[in-house]
């Protein structure tokens, strides 16, 4: 359990979040990191549900600096939990450890990436922007961030300013590392413009000027499944360079 006297974490409101990356952009830069597979912050994205009841979750997901890290205790003391903030570091000198791979396999979140495959890759993961904190500056993805989604402090008093927030969104792993982060979902689907779901689906079959329609007759549409969805689940913990990869993709620009 973290010795930290006041651990900081994150806030993410997934309700004012419009997927833009400037929060994972902004790490990018700030950090000078090329494009590829290292990515010391990530934001996911993934579709439930068919027409007209289909939703786009968004998370948030630099490292979340669990108050009980698993990752450190198994990382041979290449990682520590540091003090003032909070924050779970990787030591640089030992960024090749092969025991990183060890720590990478008891996140749950999957904060820690590798630039390749290799045996001895480096490792890299979020720093909780450690070196603006000691200038009293914010982490650069709060910052950056335009819709005011995000925010950071110490977790008392993010737990006072955002009451009745969990540690966990649906489709994540359960909070039983204390991740430093509180989450505010968005709430169930409403159409604020009514309409009717089968003359939308009237409008978008027909093509004009004597082009054959975009599907014979509504009655034969089918429910999609999870194979016809690009992204149909949150993957947060990559098994391999490519994967981590293709599930961040629009993180590149």
């Amino acid at each position: 359990m973290s010795t930290t006297t006041n651990q900081y974490g994150f806030f993410f409101d997934e309700t004012r979040c419009i997927d833009c990356r400037a929060c994972v952009v902004s790490c990018r830069d700030w950090y000078n990191i090329p494009p590829g597979p290292v990515k010391l912050s990530r934001m996911f994205s993934w579709e439930e549900g068919t027409f007209p009841s289909t939703v786009v979750h968004y998370v948030f997901a630099p490292c979340y600096h669990c108050a009980d890290p698993p990752c450190v205790a198994v990382a041979g003391g290449a990682m520590m939990k540091e003090g003032t903030y909070g924050a779970v570091l990787i030591d640089p000198a030992q960024a090749d450890s092969p025991n990183l791979r060890a720590a990478a396999a008891a996140c749950p979140y999957g904060a820690i990436v590798f630039d390749s495959d290799a045996q001895y890759a480096n490792a890299y993961k979020c720093t909780m922007c450690i070196d603006r904190l000691s200038q009293g500056a914010l982490p650069i993805c709060v910052t950056a961030c335009p819709m005011r989604a995000l925010d950071f402090d110490t977790m008392k008093n993010l737990q006072s300013k955002y009451p009745g927030m969990t540690q966990q969104m649906k489709s994540m792993p359960p909070p039983s590392t204390s991740p430093s982060v509180l989450f505010k979902e968005q709430g169930p689907k409403t159409n604020l413009v009514t309409y009717d779901p089968n003359a939308a689906l009237q409008l978008m079959m027909a093509r004009p000027n004597g082009l054959p329609n975009v599907f014979g007759s509504v009655s034969n549409l089918t429910p999609s499944t999870p194979t016809q969805v690009g992204r149909s689940s949150l993957i947060m913990r990559a098994a391999n360079v490519a994967q981590q990869i293709v599930t961040t993709q629009n993180d590149e620009s």
